[in-house]
Formats: C-alpha cells, structure tokens, sequence
C-alpha cells in the first residue's frame, strides 16, 4: 500500500487540495486505501474516561466531517477516530478555494467553517455502526447563523450521546465568526454548564449516553486564559480537553505563497506552540483530567513528546496528507519499538516526563 500511495500522491497532489480529500474519501469507501501491519500489544492501551483505547493514536475531527468511514479508518490503525464537527443544520461553509497546501513545511492552511451533512444524516450513518468495535467520537459544533449556539450545542448532545463513545465540544475553530469567544470564562462557564447538564440528562435516560465530555481549545492562548479555561473545566467536571486546534499564527511558513491566505494553520509549524499549550494545561489541571494533544505530530517522535508533555492520546490529521494511509501504522510500530528498546512496560509511563521543559520550550504571552 505504501508503494500504492507514493505512485498516487504525485496525481492526488496535482488537484485541488479539497477535491483531493474528497477522494480520499471516496478510495476509503471502496477498500482502496489500506494500512500497514497494525501491532497489537497491551503496551500500547491506554484507559481514561471509563473508555480503553488499543492504542492512544487517534484521527482528530475534520478530516471524516459526516461520520462517513469511520470504519475504514478504524482499520488504518487508529485507536479512536472523532468525526464531525457536526452542527444542527447542514451548512455549505465558507466559499471556495478554502484549502492550501504548503507542501515544502507539511502544513495546510483551512478556513472550511463547519461545513457538514447536520446532525440528521451523521445520526442515521453512526446508528447504523452502534454495535461495531471501535472508539468513535463526535465533534460538536454550532451554525454559523445560530440564534443561540448553546442550544446548538445541547442539540449535539442529544443527538449523539447516545450514539458516539465521547463528545468533544469545539469552541476552538477559527472559521466561525465569533466561536473563539466561547472560550472567555463566563460565555465558556455557561456553554459547559448546558452542555454537562444535557449529557447528564440523557445519561438519566439511558445508561449508554453517559459519554464523556471533552472540551477543544485553540493553540492562541495566554498563560492566563489557560488558566482560566482550566478552572472552569475543572469547576464544570467536564472529563477532559483537546488541545488543540489551528492556529491564526504564521510562524514558520513565513513567505510562502498561501501563508496570507485567512484561515487555521495546522501541520509540522503548530507542533512547538501546541505542545508548549499543552503542557501548560497539564500544570493548570493537575494529574487527573485526560488530555488529548493535538498539533504537528508527523511520527513516533512529535507522539512521544505529546505524551511526555502531559497527553493521555494524540489525534493527527494534516500528516496524514503528507504521509498517507501508512502513516498510522508507521507511527505505532515505531512507538513500540521504542517501549520494547527503552523496556517500558506501557505507553502511560511516559506521561508527564518533560512536562515543565516543554511547557517552556514556546514563548506563550502571560
């Protein structure tokens, strides 16, 4: 499949970034796109949040927006994919050309703005899958237009408690006029305060929509904001953070031809920034609240140093544009190997070790 991909990519990469995705889309659909050799080994699991990842690599929201092959990419070797963000209504998004490639930095610029199928459709495609293994999460969002996009986001818990093993709740994207304000403390306070108490009632209902809540933030942050959005994850009990998503910065691809274009940087250029954020988190939030670290992991390495700077699992998805459907295999071959090398009994021993180093390693403003 390697050999595959590589004589492809060179096509793939001559289209259009988007249409290009939706191909890839489309290959997964068929059974063309396959991984490599997935290992399987108790080394490799990690347990948070009352759920038991095979293993903590995961595909995070963005890449399957409708819950359409989360399946197929399951068997790419993910331990978890999380789909969506989906909102209430379908929306069409921001107007096209809207994806950019800067290859030579393996980085993408995106300002998609939740463009989805709406909850209906993503509904009837995860029902279909309810009794299949496999860690799938849903990526909530809210409409563009919404009067109110808290109850956008109640709409999502009702609509997928019962259906996705977790709920993210994306306040992070930059796409979306507006949506980062959520994360100020009293608007994010009272979003979370909906959201927990949605996710509980229907936990009352039914003992499987008793998923666990997950908060996604952006990489832009301060040392205070961290900290605030941190006590007021810790004061509503949510069960964990994403960090993160895109970020508005340009640094590292400065002088690229697509490096004006508006939108979220994601890739290789956000891996520093986001790993020195979550870090952070991890000493705003002590030990116990779960934390997936997202932003430039590309191989074992950047995964590694995800965990060691305070991640439970890590989510990739611009690399997987670079590197193809071998990629997650890739990734978790080499990190067993470096447990079996090193003798680490688990993937969890890692947690923490670099902590403070790497909180430091990104100049962040107070």
């Amino acid at each position: 499949m390697t050999t595959l991909y590589r004589l492809a990519r060179p096509a793939l990469f001559r289209m259009g970034p988007e249409r290009a995705h939706d191909l890839s889309i489309k290959a997964l659909k068929l059974g063309l796109a396959r991984g490599g050799r997935i290992p399987v080994d108790d080394r490799l699991r990690v347990k948070i949040s009352g759920l038991s990842f095979p293993n903590p690599l995961g595909l995070a929201a963005g890449y399957d927006k409708n819950a359409e092959v989360p399946d197929r990419l399951l068997r790419l070797g993910f331990g978890f994919v999380e789909v969506g963000t989906l909102t209430p209504q379908p929306q069409d998004g921001n107007p096209k050309p809207r994806l950019f490639r800067l290859k030579r930095h393996g980085a993408v610029i995106n300002r998609f703005g939740f463009n989805n199928c709406g909850h209906a459709d993503a509904v009837e495609r995860l029902a279909e899958r309810q009794r299949k293994a496999g860690i799938v999460g849903a990526n909530i969002g809210a409409n563009k237009n919404a009067a109110d996009r808290v109850a956008d986001y109640v709409e999502g818990v009702a609509s997928f408690a019962p259906l996705a093993s977790y709920l993210t709740v994306n306040v992070s994207s930059p796409n979306t006029p507006g949506l980062r304000d959520l994360q100020a403390t009293k608007e994010l306070d009272r979003l979370l305060e909906h959201v927990i108490a949605a996710r509980n009632g229907e936990a009352a209902v039914s003992a499987s929509a008793r998923v666990p809540v997950f908060l996604k933030v952006a990489p832009d942050l301060t040392k205070t904001q961290i900290a605030e959005i941190a006590g007021t994850a810790k004061k509503r009990k949510v069960d964990g953070l994403v960090v993160s998503n895109t970020t508005l910065s340009r640094t590292g691809v400065e002088g690229h031809r697509s490096a004006h274009e508006t939108g979220g940087l994601s890739g290789r250029p956000l891996r520093a920034r986001a790993t020195s954020v979550l870090a952070h988190f991890r000493k705003a939030l002590g030990p116990e609240m779960a934390l997936i670290g997202v932003g430039g992991v590309s191989d074992t390495a950047s995964l590694i140093e995800k965990v060691e700077a305070g991640a439970d699992l890590v989510q990739i998805y611009t690399a997987l544009v670079y590197g193809g459907p071998n990629l997650p295999s890739t990734i978790l071959n080499g990190l067993l190997d470096h447990l079996k090398r090193n003798e680490i009994e688990t993937i969890t021993a890692l947690r923490d070790r670099r902590v403070e180093e790497l909180a430091d390693s990104f100049p962040l403003e107070d």
